[in-house]
């Protein structure tokens, strides 16, 4: 356990060092007054096609400059030899992957909590105060990509050997994740007998993290008549009281299963030196 955290805090302070970090702060700052921009126009309040565009450029932003960071900080760690010298401590493969997911995920939660608290500040400031229930359910939509993501990055940084080739592959899996997932999802669904569709269709779901969590958000904020008859089970199980309970054990499943992923990577790369 304290080596996990003593991982973790390293990784907070290289996180904090890290120029791409800034970058990624100013950038979603911007983005954040922007939303504040169109809810200043439109009353940002349920699902609309205001409140859906905003969740399509959240979608946009936040899994990329996930799966950069976090691909790029274990990346570093080959090729700067830092995983070479740490690797002759009492160190445990485990402590260490889990000691860096939780060091990245504190800085990318600062990241994203700190635009959105800019946002609800100027807006409380200029009198124009953003819908509670919708300010904490995009703040909650956020959070899940970067969690779920973040499993993504650390399993390209495990795969790749450099950060140009974990660049090159953290771009393919973000274009097909969000980019190119609708044309995917149809052309593969268009090919399979109409009783297979519903079942690939949960499937299909659950392992893409940001159709995961975009269905969920929707679906609380009122947009579930807008999915189809396809997804009349998620609209059901989500609106429970239990609902959300749920989609919690399915996201801390994923990061789970992630995570223990990578450190069979990370373990057989230990074990082979």
């Amino acid at each position: 356990m304290s080596d996990m955290i003593q991982i973790a805090r390293r990784e907070v302070k290289m996180g904090f060092r890290n120029p791409w970090a800034y970058s990624f702060l100013i950038l979603f700052c911007t983005f954040s007054l922007s939303l504040l921009l169109l809810n200043s126009q439109n009353l940002v309040e349920g699902y609309s096609g205001t409140t859906g565009s905003m969740l399509n450029l959240i979608l946009y932003l936040l899994p990329l400059m996930t799966l950069f960071l976090g691909s790029f900080s274990l990346t570093s760690e080959k090729e700067d030899g830092s995983w070479q010298l740490l690797s002759t401590y009492p160190i445990g493969t485990m402590s260490f992957i889990v000691g860096k997911y939780l060091g990245l995920s504190i800085v990318l939660i600062t990241i994203v909590a700190f635009g959105y608290g800019l946002m609800g500040v100027i807006s409380g400031v200029i009198g124009n105060p953003l819908d509670a229930v919708t300010y904490l359910l995009f703040l909650a939509f956020s959070c899940g990509l970067v969690l779920l993501f973040l499993t993504l990055a650390l399993f390209i940084g495990s795969l790749s050997r450099n950060r140009w080739q974990a660049l090159t592959i953290s771009v393919t899996v973000w274009f097909f994740a969000v980019i190119g997932w609708p044309t995917l999802l149809l052309s593969v669904l268009g090919l399979m007998p109409y009783l297979w569709v519903k079942p690939l269709l949960i499937i299909l779901t659950l392992i893409n993290p940001a159709e995961l969590v975009r269905l969920f958000v929707v679906i609380k904020l009122g947009g579930g008549s807008i999915l189809g008859p396809e997804y009349y089970r998620w609209v059901e199980w989500v609106q429970q009281p239990s609902g959300s309970w749920i989609f919690i054990g399915i996201c801390l499943f994923w990061i789970a299963f992630s995570v223990l992923a990578v450190y069979a990577i990370w373990e057989r790369g230990r074990s082979h030196g």
